[in-house]
């Protein structure tokens, strides 16, 4: 199980929401309580970064990976360079590392102590994310956790925990779907979620692109 990262946390995690989150609460509930903002809108655009716009910069990064093998040799060698040479990361972000799902290792990506996220790349991190249940048992049963995301691996598969931190995150490659030969790199975006880019599932397939 690969949390060799976990000690460098340097976050407040004496409560559920960091400092962070607890003053961005508190500053939403002034400005909704004045009516200057909307929350119905504030969803609006937390979702918008949450599902669409943030996990397509990762997608087009994992589907670079899928044709481009040179790419994906650089990805794995040193995941913010070749981000960056994309420009999806910033130069002053966070330490990107990216790791590949294959037939016999799947990965799964946590944040055990708080919640770091890579959002240059996959944009707001979801809410079952920074959830405590995820955060725990993610590390002590990830198999079980997998199952109710819907995702049943054979016995065999070796289950791979990563650990974020503040100065270090993750970006899980997900196996590319059959029968996607020829694809342009557009059309293989469309197969890959936020989701699989965590670990917590699975590229679509393209029986599933099709029904879409």
């Amino acid at each position: 199980m690969a949390d060799d990262h976990s000690q460098s946390h340097s976050h407040d995690h004496g409560s559920e929401l960091s400092e962070m989150d607890a003053r961005v609460k508190a500053l939403e509930t002034i400005l909704t309580e004045k009516g200057y903002v909307d929350p119905a809108a504030l969803d609006q655009i937390v979702e918008a970064f949450e599902t669409r716009i943030g996990p397509k910069n990762g997608a087009r990064i994992v589907a670079r990976a899928w044709v481009d093998l040179e790419f994906k040799r650089r990805l794995l060698a040193d995941a913010t360079a070749a981000a960056n040479s994309l420009g999806y990361v910033s130069p002053v972000g966070s330490h990107l590392i990216a790791v590949e799902n294959t037939p016999t290792v799947h990965n799964l990506v946590v944040c055990t102590l708080c919640s770091c996220y890579p959002w240059e790349v996959l944009g707001l991190p979801p809410v079952w994310y920074k959830s405590a249940p995820y955060r725990s048992r993610a590390v002590i049963e990830p198999r079980r956790v997998l199952a109710e995301f819907g995702m049943t691996l054979p016995s065999e598969t070796e289950i791979r925990i990563w650990d974020s931190t503040a100065e270090t995150r993750f970006l899980v490659i997900p196996m590319r779907p059959r029968d996607t030969e020829g694809w342009s790199e557009e059309r293989l975006a469309e197969l890959v979620t936020r989701d699989s880019m965590i670990g917590a599932g699975l590229a679509r397939s393209a029986h599933q692109a099709a029904a879409k």
